[in-house]
C-alpha cells in the first residue's frame, strides 16, 4: 500500500474537473429530475410532504457520509497510510465501518418506528394538516434507510477519494437521479398514492449507490468487513473529530432544516418553492464547490501529516481564488436569469405560474449566499485537515444563532405584509453563510494557516470587470416573461442555451483579454 502522497499541480486541476464533470453530469439529471417531479407533484401538499420526508435522511447524509465523518476520516485515514502499514489501513477500514454501519442501523429503526414523532419534530407545522402529517410520516418510513446506504456509500467513497479515485464516487449520485426520473414516469402508476413510487425511488438508489461502490474498493484490497470495536485507537480519533465536526461542518444545512420546520407553518408550498430554488442554487456549488473541496482535503491531510504548511496555504488559495471564480459569475447570472431558468425548467404540469413566482424570490435570495456557500466548502476543510474541531464549532454556534434571529427579523414582517415568508428564510440563510465563511476565513489567517497568494488585487480586478461583461450581455438577451410563458419547452431550452453561452462567452473573453491564462488556473508545482 502507497504512502500518502499529494497531487501536483496539474494533478488537483486535472482531479477538480474529473469530479467537477461528473458532478456535473450528476446535477444535469438532477435537474431533468426536478424538472419530472415538479411536473408530476408540482407545489401541492403531497410534494410538500415527500420533500421533508426526503431532507431529512439527506440532511443527516451531509452530516454521516460526505460532511462531518468525512471530514474526520480522510486526515486519520491518511496519517494511517503514511505509516504505510497495509494491515493498519485495513483495521481501521473495517472497524469503522462497523461502528458507522452499527451506530446508523440503530438510528434508522429507531426513527422508522417513531416515524409520526420525526415528522412533528422537523414539520411541526404539518400536525394540524392531518393528511399531509399522515403523508409525511409513512414515507418518512421508507425514505430513512437511504441514511444507512448513502453514508456507508460515503464512507467508501471517502476511501477511495484518499487513494486518487475520485471518479466512481464522484459518479454514484446519477443514480439517485435516474432512480427519481424511474419512479416518477414509470413505477408512478403501481401505487394507490403514486407520490410513494419517490419515496421507494429513493430507498432504490441507495442500495444500487453502495453496491457501485464495492468493486473499485475490492481491487484496492479494502473491501470493509464490519467490526465493532469502540476501543480501536483509530475509532477514537475518528470520533473526537467528528463529534463536533457534526455540528461545524454543517451548519449551512443545519440552517436549511431549520428553513424547512418554520417553511412547514407557511402557507402550502413553500417547502416545495425553497426546494425548487435551492436545487437551483446547489448546481454551481455542487459541480465546483464540493468538487474542490473533495480533492484538496486529501491533499491538505497528506500536507499537514508530512508538515508541509507552506504547500498547505497554497493549495487553500488555490481552491479559493477557483471557487471565487466560478461562484462569483454564477451567483449574479442566477439573480438575472431566475425566471426565466424557472419557467424553463419547471413551468409545466402541476407546477403553476404563482409557484414560479414564489420560487423567484427565494432563488435570488440564494443566489446572493452562493459564493459564501462555495466558500465554506473549501475553508472548513482548512481546518479539519490540521483536527482543528473546536474553532468551526464556535463559528457554527455564532452563524447558526445569528441565522435564528434573521429568521426572525426577516421572515415575520414578510410574512404578516406581503405573505412571501419563504423569501425572508433563504435571506436569512444566506446572511448566515456569509457570517460562517467569513470567521472560518479569520480565524485561518489569524492563524498563519492560510496566506494570499501574490497579485490578488489584480486577479480581483479581472475577476469583476469580467462578471460585469458577463452580466451585461445576459441582461441584454432577456426576453419578458411573457414571452418565455408563450414559448414551447424546445424555444425555452435553446434560448436559455443561447444566452448562457453568450454569458459564458462574454465573461472568458473578457478574462482572456486581461491576461487571466489556464495556468493562472493550476494549483502552483508542488502542491
Amino acid at each position: 500500500m502507497s504512502r500518502s502522497k499529494p497531487e501536483s499541480g496539474h494533478g488537483l486541476l486535472r482531479s477538480s474537473a474529473l469530479v467537477g464533470s461528473m458532478t456535473m453530469l450528476s446535477r444535469i439529471l438532477g435537474l431533468l429530475r426536478d424538472v419530472v417531479i415538479a411536473a408530476f407533484v408540482g407545489a401541492s401538499a403531497n410534494a410538500d410532504a415527500f420533500f421533508v420526508a426526503f431532507k431529512i435522511p439527506n440532511f443527516l447524509r451531509r452530516l454521516f457520509a460526505e460532511g462531518a465523518f468525512s471530514q474526520a476520516f480522510v486526515p486519520v485515514l491518511a496519517d494511517y497510510k503514511e505509516e504505510g502499514s497495509v494491515a493498519a489501513v485495513k483495521g481501521l477500514v473495517d472497524r469503522v465501518a462497523g461502528m458507522l454501519g452499527g451506530t446508523l442501523l440503530l438510528l434508522t429503526s429507531l426513527t422508522i418506528l417513531a416515524a409520526p414523532l420525526v415528522t412533528a419534530l422537523f414539520a411541526p407545522g404539518f400536525v394540524s394538516q392531518p393528511h399531509k402529517y399522515h403523508l409525511t410520516s409513512e414515507m418518512i418510513r421508507i425514505t430513512f434507510p437511504y441514511l444507512l446506504l448513502i453514508s456507508m456509500t460515503g464512507f467508501c467513497g471517502a476511501i477511495l477519494n484518499s487513494y486518487g479515485r475520485f471518479a466512481v464516487p464522484a459518479f454514484t449520485p446519477v443514480f439517485l437521479n435516474l432512480s427519481l426520473i424511474f419512479a416518477a414516469t414509470v413505477a408512478a402508476p403501481w401505487f394507490q398514492e403514486p407520490v410513494f413510487a419517490l419515496a421507494w425511488g429513493v430507498f432504490f438508489a441507495g442500495v444500487i449507490q453502495l453496491l457501485f461502490q464495492l468493486p473499485s474498493l475490492y481491487r484496492l484490497d479494502l473491501v470493509p468487513r464490519p467490526v465493532w470495536d469502540s476501543q480501536h485507537e483509530g475509532v477514537r480519533r475518528i470520533l473526537k473529530l467528528m463529534v463536533p465536526a457534526l455540528f461545524g461542518v454543517s451548519v449551512s444545512q443545519i440552517n436549511l432544516l431549520l428553513d424547512t420546520v418554520l417553511a412547514s407553518f407557511l402557507p402550502t408550498g413553500s417547502v416545495s418553492w425553497l426546494y425548487y430554488s435551492d436545487r437551483l442554487a446547489e448546481l454551481p456549488l455542487g459541480v465546483f464547490g464540493i468538487a474542490i473541496a473533495t480533492v484538496i482535503l486529501p491533499n491538505l491531510s497528506a500536507h499537514r501529516a508530512a508538515d508541509r504548511e507552506g504547500h498547505f496555504s497554497v493549495t487553500l488559495d488555490w481552491a479559493v481564488r477557483s471557487v471565487l471564480l466560478i461562484g462569483v459569475p454564477a451567483a449574479v447570472a442566477l439573480v438575472i436569469l431566475a425566471r426565466p431558468i424557472l419557467i424553463t425548467l419547471f413551468q409545466y404540469g402541476a407546477l403553476t405560474p404563482q409557484d414560479v413566482d414564489m420560487a423567484v424570490l427565494s432563488l435570488r435570495a440564494y443566489s446572493l449566499g452562493l459564493v459564501a456557500f462555495m466558500l465554506v466548502k473549501v475553508l472548513a476543510p482548512g481546518y479539519y485537515a490540521r483536527k482543528d474541531t473546536a474553532t468551526p464549532v464556535k463559528i457554527g454556534i455564532i452563524a447558526m444563532v445569528a441565522n435564528m434571529v434573521l429568521n426572525l427579523l426577516f421572515v415575520l414582517p414578510l410574512m404578516y405584509f406581503w405573505n412571501i415568508g419563504h423569501l425572508g428564510l433563504a435571506l436569512a440563510t444566506s446572511v448566515a453563510a456569509y457570517i460562517n465563511a467569513g470567521l472560518l476565513l479569520r480565524g485561518l489567517v489569524r492563524d498563519g494557516v492560510y496566506r494570499m497568494q501574490p497579485q490578488v488585487g489584480r486577479y480581483v480586478l479581472r475577476l469583476l470587470l469580467a462578471t460585469v461583461a458577463m452580466s451585461l450581455a445576459v441582461s441584454a438577451l432577456v426576453a419578458g416573461p411573457g414571452e418565455w410563458l408563450a414559448w414551447p419547452w424546445q424555444k425555452r431550452a435553446l434560448e436559455m442555451a443561447l444566452i448562457c453561452g453568450v454569458g459564458v462567452g462574454a465573461y472568458l473573453f473578457v478574462h482572456l483579454l486581461l491576461g487571466t491564462r489556464l495556468r493562472h488556473l493550476r494549483a502552483p508545482s508542488g502542491v
